[in-house]
């Protein structure tokens, strides 16, 4: 796997707005389904990311704070929306409005997750991308495991008191919640 010799480029890579990223996933987040438009704005083969941690597309500059909200809310059987900043293997970036939740077999059992992105809106990767930093900094700024009590203390606090689905419709354009 690349994952661990890519090369941050900071060459930003879109996708057109009538396009839909579908990744699939088992209950650890190990890629089982990805689609042709995944593949091509990921720059991954199908056989390099097949049976690969989903991780291998994130980017170092996404705080690990909103991982843990993803899969917090994901494993609590809820659907997570949100922006997300991916590493395509050639090092480029690109911007996902990613919808995320869990696939259930016939007895209700979680027998993995299913996710799908969109091109986001400029504004909204702007604002997410404020907050985010700011996550990030509070992460990077503390050792260990603390990090993540510290991104999670920031992300609260970015919040204000506003829950992330809150949050998250306020910033994307058209929404009506």
């Amino acid at each position: 796997m690349r994952q661990s010799t890519i090369q941050v480029t900071g060459v930003e890579r879109k996708f057109g707005a009538n396009e839909l990223i579908v990744t699939k996933t088992d209950p650890k987040g190990v890629i089982t389904y990805a689609n042709d438009v995944f593949l091509r704005i990921s720059a991954f083969t199908e056989d390099e990311v097949i049976g690969k941690p989903h991780n291998v597309i994130r980017h170092p500059d996404m705080p690990k704070t909103l991982f843990k909200l993803l899969w917090d809310t994901v494993s609590a059987r809820r659907e997570l929306f949100a922006y997300v900043l991916n590493l395509a293997g050639d090092g480029a970036q690109y911007w996902v409005l990613a919808h995320v939740t869990a696939s259930f077999d016939d007895r209700g059992s979680i027998v993995g997750y299913h996710s799908n992105r969109r091109s986001p809106s400029p504004r909204a990767v702007t604002e997410a991308k404020a907050v985010y930093d700011r996550v990030l900094a509070a992460e990077r700024a503390t050792a260990g495991r603390d990090a993540l009590v510290a991104g999670e203390r920031a992300l609260r606090q970015e919040l204000g008191g506003s829950s992330w689905d809150e949050f998250f419709w306020s910033i994307t354009p058209g929404s009506t919640r």
